[in-house]
């Protein structure tokens, strides 16, 4: 009579007995899963039937304990490569990129687009409106940058820092872009065609009488202060948008690796959007030669162009929309990198204790007082040949099309400048294109007269020639600054100890940024009230124009000589630790399988390996 033992605690026989091979995700330190007994179907145990059931199973059992280390070092080796001992099933790729990548790559390439559509129209129209407006001309802008765009730009900053400690940042997306688009639907629908109504121009008449002329710039804020507010929130839609809200948003949703590979593709979409805003201004720019007399033409130009603003807008947001509901965003870490906080004072006497970071530092502030020197006097120019409003946007439409393209091919020209010229060329090239068309614009302003005769023959005059010649220099210089100017200051920095590259990148953002953009404006303004006007101050500003490139130029090649001996210590340093790495040996161990050193030869901490504790082998099963 066969009877079943009701055994309690110990585990069952399975019908198939087979070796279970150790799961990768779990590594070496296996759960036994303890089981409900049950009854083997047409087996009987007796009670002495334990004592064979273990004997069945020691054979393989003693085959895993025999090949245990050789499982071991197959995991170990695969972990060493970086690979998991399991491949993991490939995710569905489109054109060789994973589409959850791609989930994310393609709605912030669209963004940045619309982003950068916008910014062009406002840009070019910001500049239409305050030059070409009436008792107003380019000087207003030296003060505008100063009085009005630094002190908005430092408020909405501190606003938003406080802003960004009570909302969410889906919140404060919206929070922050959504009054950009109602503030630009609004003037062009409501506040350009009132602003007769709500401008002081009476005031302003009665004040310039008293003050004198040379107060013209200062006076014409006050004269047309709807104007000048889209031009200052123009300019921060650039900073703000652009800056903190979209390369915010990217660095959020992106890892390392895929930011490597696409944001330079986010470069060369920004001049292909260059390219088409430009043709947009172009086109209603030109509506005007379709109207009726008596129509004010630039006044549905406007309107159509913050149209497109606004939809380009509501796009930006709708994007922003869809990829947090409906894309997977990676996880970041909380751990917070300490950031070293300079003040002014502080970040002065590090400017001045290093020549390095005073070369890089000379660099910053000559190319934003150079290019502000250069882009007033030229709009002055462009404003006395197209007076009228559609004319003066209808060549910033084509201005803005040809920096686009020649940043496009600039940015592909940039790595073979590189790669066969080396750093030194690359950052001569900048200065050098604006002192030679800042010799030709400036020479056409002051002795344009004699050159007369010869332009007649190309059916130029010569005020329209230095407007030529000056959008040539401001294409060139914007096109070599974004591809040549900006990664040489940015490599700069590579070859420098930590503390000094930390706290020269801390010092040139304090000082070196702000002065070199307020810097031109404080000359224009100084040169303005000493000598009248802007026209007045020419040949003064082109004489300071040639010595801050020619400083900009000598900073260059001190700081060329100092990046390669850098270098060089640097590779030289690399060579020295390459040739001190001791490559571990590949030992065989007792069953000819080969593994990597263990023990006192990799780990002398950890003594021998083999003795850890038991919790790391497999139990007994």
């Amino acid at each position: 009579m066969e009877a079943v033992l009701q055994t309690k605690g110990l585990l069952s026989l399975p019908s198939n007995p087979k070796l279970r091979v150790f799961n990768s995700q779990q590594g070496l330190r296996q759960r036994v899963s303890v089981q409900k007994p049950k009854t083997l179907s047409g087996l009987s145990l007796p009670l002495n039937g334990f004592q064979k059931f273990q004997g069945f199973v020691a054979k393989p059992h003693d085959f895993s304990r025999q090949n245990r280390g050789f499982i071991c070092r197959a995991e170990a080796a695969a972990a060493a490569d970086g690979q998991p001992l399991f491949a993991e099933p490939e995710k569905p790729k489109i054109f060789g990129v994973d589409s959850s990548t791609l989930k994310k790559i393609v709605p912030l390439g669209l963004m940045f687009f619309c982003i950068l559509f916008n910014y062009t129209i406002l840009r070019d129209t910001k500049d239409v409106l305050v030059v070409t407006a009436k008792g107003s001309s380019a000087e207003i802008i030296p003060f505008l940058k100063t009085w009005v765009n630094l002190p908005m730009a430092i408020g909405f900053m501190l606003l938003y820092t406080k802003l960004a400690n009570v909302l969410s940042k889906q919140a404060l997306f919206y929070t922050v872009i959504v009054p950009f688009i109602a503030f630009f639907g609004a003037f062009g629908f409501v506040l350009y065609p009132l602003s007769n109504y709500f401008h002081p121009t009476a005031l302003a008449d009665k004040l310039l009488a008293a003050l004198g002329p040379r107060f013209l710039g200062p006076l014409a804020i006050l004269r047309i202060w709807s104007f000048c507010l889209f031009y200052v929130m123009a300019e921060l839609w650039g900073s703000v948008v652009i800056s903190v809200l979209f390369w915010g948003f990217a660095n959020q949703i992106t890892s390392v690796e895929e930011a490597k590979r696409f944001y330079p593709l986010f470069g060369l979409g920004a001049n292909v959007a260059l390219i088409f805003s430009g043709r947009t201004v172009k086109y209603f720019s030109n509506l005007r030669k379709n109207l009726g007399p008596g129509v004010d033409g630039w006044a549905i130009s406007l309107k159509g162009m913050m149209g497109i603003v606004v939809l380009m807008g509501l796009a930006i947001c709708a994007i922003y929309w869809w990829v947090n509901n409906f894309v997977p965003l990676p996880t970041r870490s909380m751990k917070k990198k300490e950031k070293v906080k300079m003040g002014t004072m502080e970040s002065l006497k590090f400017l001045v204790s290093s020549r390095y970071i005073r070369d890089l530092a000379t660099l910053v502030v000559a190319y934003g007082i150079s290019i502000n020197l250069v882009e007033v006097t030229w709009k002055s120019k462009l404003k006395a040949q197209f007076p009228s409003p559609n004319e003066y946007s209808s060549f910033m439409g084509d201005f803005s099309t040809a920096t686009g393209i020649a940043t496009f091919t600039m940015m592909l020209l940039s790595q073979w400048i590189f790669r066969k010229y080396g750093w030194g060329v690359a950052a001569k090239i900048t200065p050098t294109v604006l002192l030679l068309t800042g010799v030709g614009f400036f020479s056409l302003i002051l002795f344009g007269d004699p050159f007369a005769p010869a332009l007649l023959k190309f059916g130029l005059t010569p005020l329209l020639a230095a407007v030529y010649v000056g959008a040539l220099q401001n294409i060139f210089s914007k096109s070599a600054k974004y591809s040549l100017f900006d990664p040489c200051k940015e490599m700069a920095y590579i070859p420098l100890d930590e503390d000094t590259k930390v706290k020269g990148k801390a010092a040139i953002d304090v000082v070196c940024n702000p002065l070199g953009k307020s810097g031109g404006a404080l000359i224009q303004q100084f040169m303005i009230l000493t000598f009248g006007s802007l026209a007045n101050s020419t040949p003064y500003l082109g004489g300071i124009l040639m010595v801050i490139v020619l400083t900009w130029l000598a900073a260059a090649r001190s700081l060329d000589s100092q990046f390669t001996a850098l270098r060089q210590e640097e590779e030289l340093e690399k060579e020295m630790e390459r040739a001190a790495v001791k490559i571990p040996v590949v030992a065989r161990d007792e069953s000819g399988n080969g593994s990597l050193a263990t023990g006192p030869a990799l780990n002398p901490a950890g003594g021998d390996s083999s003795s850890s504790s038991p919790e790391t082998t497999p139990r007994n099963i």
